[in-house]
């Protein structure tokens, strides 16, 4: 082949056509032998009646905080996390709802259609991200409150609970006066010392 036929890429009429019996198979570069596909595994070759790390004890794992729970949680974070996220997504349902009874009942039969959705919509926008939002910030501070009274504490149990749920009420009525604070705080001690107990029998 000339050098104008490599830049032109003109194949000469010399060139040999190709052979398959003279092309290498996979054997040719792996020895001969196909290696066992369970030798690739991590753990090929250990003695896993070794490994006692493998093994999980469910006596050891019930004495994890959070683990007897409906969502087992690793700590703190998920705890904040799963609770204020269930409990805002919980009050804005409860709230919605409260808003349509609200809104169907206010607005009289025999308004425009438009006029009856147009109120329904305004109680449910109104009634459903109130209660979320209060009930979010009361169960972000209980969540966070509940994890540092446990780690001072060095254990958690419904004490942990009731504590931190009445200072969460008091403190989210904090600048209403003495009275809303110990009622708000006797509120959300009551339900959080109510979800400890439940927690403990079904868990």
């Amino acid at each position: 082949m000339s050098v104008w036929d490599s830049f032109s890429g003109r194949k000469s009429s010399m060139t040999q056509p190709f052979d398959p019996s003279t092309a290498q198979d996979v054997s040719s570069f792996l020895g001969g032998a196909i290696p066992d596909p369970s030798e690739l595994h991590p753990l090929a070759g250990l003695n896993q009646d070794t490994l006692d790390y493998l093994t999980l004890e469910d006596s050891a794992l019930d004495e994890l905080p959070g683990s007897r729970s409906a969502l087992p949680s690793r700590g703190w974070s998920d705890d904040l996390c799963y609770g204020t996220g269930t409990t805002y997504l919980t009050a804005l349902t409860l709230g919605g709802t409260w808003g349509l009874v609200e809104g169907l009942t206010r607005t009289p039969s025999t308004a425009p259609p438009k006029l009856r959705l147009n109120g329904v919509l305004n109680s449910v926008t109104r009634r459903g991200p109130f209660l979320g939002n209060s009930a979010g910030v009361v169960a972000m501070l209980y969540n966070g409150l509940n994890s540092t009274i446990g780690y001072a504490r060095g254990k958690h149990d419904a004490a942990n609970s009731i504590a931190a749920g009445a200072v969460s009420g008091m403190v989210f009525k904090s600048t209403r006066g003495l009275k809303p604070m110990m009622i708000s705080g006797g509120i959300v001690a009551s339900v959080a010392g109510l979800w400890a107990v439940t927690r403990k029998a079904l868990f």
